[in-house]
């Protein structure tokens, strides 16, 4: 017991310092070792955060709608869309969209009175399609050099009214027709009672390229195209600004349940009133260079 007590006594002190050095040793890497993982934690790779926002934002699909014209597209595939670097809702600097409308099929359609088939008129008044008719120059002279008068029967397309107040709230809204101005002016005195067009624009303001006549240039409005739209029924009107144009189904009569401008081209013009610059937008939904270049028109014509 003696030598067992002596042996503790010279040799205690050495192993307190041995186990002193080694919990030392134990702090120092744990300390590392937790720096390490508090850096990690901060690493925005591994947040979940962004991935979260991401999907909150994402576009409402919209419908897609066949055109059934040979003439024209495909489809007028409007698809889902995320919101991107173009989402200009925090910019206030940014300029109001312009919206350039067209007139004939696109807004209305309009019949000679004396030639509208009147199952044609009685059909689409019982289905509730609004109408009314109108008297307007015409560009054929009287044998006594007095303007002729037409007769024209007028049928707007469903929603008309409540398209054209929505998009005058977040857009500047231009009429560009290829009609006479004697037909086209009194009409749409009727239909913009309320004057929401900033600007009206008839068939001397188009122009004639090599491919097609009536062609609605935008430059004439703008330098800068990056915040201006057209919707025309027929795509060679911007055969000049293929990236600017949206596509529409022509609107007749016999399409008494018609519902393109409240429901597909409204959407999709609040989501362009949100983009810097539509271009890229209209060009991922429509395709039109490639499209007019199956048409004959090579790309350097456009």
């Amino acid at each position: 017991m003696a030598e067992l007590t002596q042996a503790e006594v010279v040799y205690s002190p050495r192993s307190l310092q041995l186990w002193r050095a080694l919990l030392n040793w134990l702090a120092f890497f744990f300390q590392i070792f937790s720096n390490i993982l508090r850096a990690l934690g901060h690493h925005p790779l591994l947040s979940s955060s962004s991935s979260a926002s991401t999907s909150t934002h994402a576009f409402k699909p919209l419908p897609v709608v066949e055109l059934t014209e040979t003439d024209f597209p495909d489809t007028l595939e409007i698809g889902a869309a995320r919101d991107s670097v173009h989402d200009v809702a925090s910019d206030e600097r940014i300029q109001k969209l312009t919206v350039v409308l067209d007139l004939d099929e696109t807004l209305v359609c309009a019949y000679e009175t004396s030639s509208l088939p009147a199952s044609l008129r009685n059909q689409a008044t019982e289905a509730g399609l609004k109408w009314f008719e109108l008297e307007c120059l015409s560009s054929d002279k009287e044998c006594e050099g007095k303007p002729k008068i037409n007769y024209v029967t007028v049928f707007e397309r469903p929603g008309l009214h409540e398209f054209l107040k929505k998009i005058s709230e977040f857009a500047d809204l231009i009429l560009f027709t290829a009609g006479l101005e004697g037909y086209a002016r009194p009409l749409v005195d009727r239909i913009d009672a309320e004057n929401l067009f900033s600007l009206r624009l008839y068939r001397p303001s188009t122009i004639s390229t090599e491919y097609r006549e009536h062609v609605k240039d935008l430059s004439c409005l703008s330098k800068d195209l990056c915040r201006t739209v057209i919707v025309d029924n027929n795509p060679f009107s911007f055969l000049l600004q293929p990236l600017n144009g949206i596509p529409c189904i022509p609107f007749s009569a016999g399409q008494p349940h018609d519902n393109q401008l409240v429901n597909v081209l409204l959407p999709l013009l609040k989501h362009l009133s949100l983009q810097k610059d539509v271009r890229p937008v209209l060009y991922e939904r429509f395709h039109m260079p490639e499209w007019f270049q199956k048409q004959g028109i090579p790309a350097s014509g456009l």
